[in-house]
């Protein structure tokens, strides 16, 4: 059994024994009340479900195991020369719940490699559709097609004990994050350079690997952009639309296939993954609007009004948790300021940032005026020469496989069973608030 498996299967047995005693002595505890709003809106803040890969705090943002993403970007293991940390050494972290060494996340760079290589047939899929398919179209059905050689579900069809249920399922998301950096570029080179592939480079990491395949910027700043991309796009807590999509999917026992591909298909709505591009689109709308690529704040803060007073949102700010800045957006900015802080799009963005909080804070009822993640990714992609705003949400799904696929990992070790909330109509909402007026 190779190390990062049989950690987990330690970690895993140890975590399904005490969940198994919490619940017996506690089970019957109530741990929250929903409210009506709560029914009719989306479940908001319904506390229903366990994720042990990530949480969301109001305050501090995404933590990680426990770590925020300043920590994560200090403690984890980074590339030879490199200061961004290693996607592989987060995907040890969230699944293992320790910080790795330098060896360890050199471990799994190798799997990756190892286990990178794509069947055949999955290109000949691609191949079949149109170019100007949407790109999150393609990654769904590319990784629908790579469902023939899930290891679940050959093991299931043959008979497997339901407490062996996690190893397949690591089988498969180990294969399946190993392989996405390879199909995500075969899309993007596809779909807008006329499908001139470019090979791997088995010399490089997961990330930059991605880098080089997309073939848009050899720098190492961009392959440093990448990793720190990849790391801090990988998992959000359990409750948003794509990470709850493949854990409701992989309840029915679905392998990491199918699962995987209904969180892209979450991933893909305007409400969700399909933001990022929604907010470098309005900052592009705006300078053409204003006829200038150098605004003043006091422009910016005219549109921004008007933007408002039309009934529209400003793309990129606001969260349903958050309180504060979004830490991806402030890694961001960090990363910025080290490497480009004198370009164009990056002042733009760094002026809305001054401009905006204020005016939305002024209006009284906005709980969060701050930027999230995606008020900053697009114009990092822009300076580096990635400018096809609907390519950016493969990028998102590429990094959020690997939280969503730890999880499905610890959810078939400790036994999850099929997710079943129960619902109501209108009408029975109606005799309730009757009955118990």
């Amino acid at each position: 059994m190779d190390p990062l498996k049989q950690k987990f299967q330690e970690k895993s047995t140890t975590l399904q024994k005490e969940v198994k005693a919490l619940l017996k002595e506690h089970g019957s505890k109530i741990v929250g009340e929903v409210s009506l709003s709560q029914v009719f809106g989306g479940m908001r803040g319904v506390k229903s479900m366990v994720w042990e890969t990530s949480q969301l705090d109001a305050n501090e943002g995404i933590r990680f195991r426990g770590y925020t993403i300043p920590q994560l970007r200090e403690l984890l293991p980074k590339a030879p020369g490199g200061k961004e940390p290693l996607p592989e050494g987060l995907f040890w972290l969230m699944l293992i719940g320790e910080i790795p060494t330098q060896e360890q996340v050199q471990w799994v760079t190798d799997q990756w490699m190892r286990r990178g290589v794509v069947p055949e047939h999955t290109f000949k899929v691609l191949d079949a559709l149109s170019p100007d398919t949407h790109p999150m179209t393609q990654l769904s059905i590319a990784i629908v097609s790579m469902q023939t050689t899930s290891e679940f579900s050959r093991r299931y069809s043959e008979g497997i004990n339901k407490y062996e249920y996690w190893d397949p399922t690591y089988e498969d998301a180990m294969n399946l994050i190993a392989r996405l950096p390879r199909i995500a570029a075969y899309i993007y080179r596809r779909s807008y350079h006329n499908s001139t592939h470019i090979p791997p480079d088995i010399t490089l990491d997961w990330g930059a690997n991605y880098a080089h395949m997309l073939g848009i910027n050899s720098s190492d700043d961009f392959k440093s952009l990448m990793r720190l991309y990849l790391t801090i796009h990988a998992d959000h807590e359990g409750g948003n639309a794509s990470a709850h999509s493949v854990h409701l999917t992989g309840s029915t026992l679905s392998d990491a296939y199918l699962a995987l591909a209904s969180g892209m298909n979450a991933l893909a709505g305007p409400l969700h993954g399909l933001a990022n591009q929604e907010v470098i689109k309005w900052v592009f709308r705006m300078l053409d609007t204003l006829e200038t690529r150098n605004p003043t704040k006091e422009q910016i803060t005219q549109y921004v009004n008007k933007t408002l007073a039309s009934g529209k949102v400003i793309p990129g700010y606001g969260h349903a948790v958050l309180r504060q800045p979004d830490p991806r957006f402030t890694a961001q900015r960090s990363f910025a300021q080290e490497y480009i802080p004198n370009a164009e799009i990056v002042q733009v963005v760094w002026k809305i940032f001054d401009v905006v909080p204020p005016i939305l804070q002024g209006l009284g009822k906005v709980k969060n005026p701050w930027p999230n993640v995606d008020a900053h990714s697009g114009a990092l992609l822009v300076h580096y020469g990635l400018k096809e705003y609907s390519y950016y949400t493969v990028l998102f799904g590429v990094s959020r496989a690997m939280g969503v696929l730890a999880q499905l990992c610890w959810s078939r070790a400790l036994g999850f069973p099929l997710e079943r909330p129960k619902s109501v109509t209108s009408e029975w909402v109606k005799n309730y608030l009757k009955e118990n007026a």
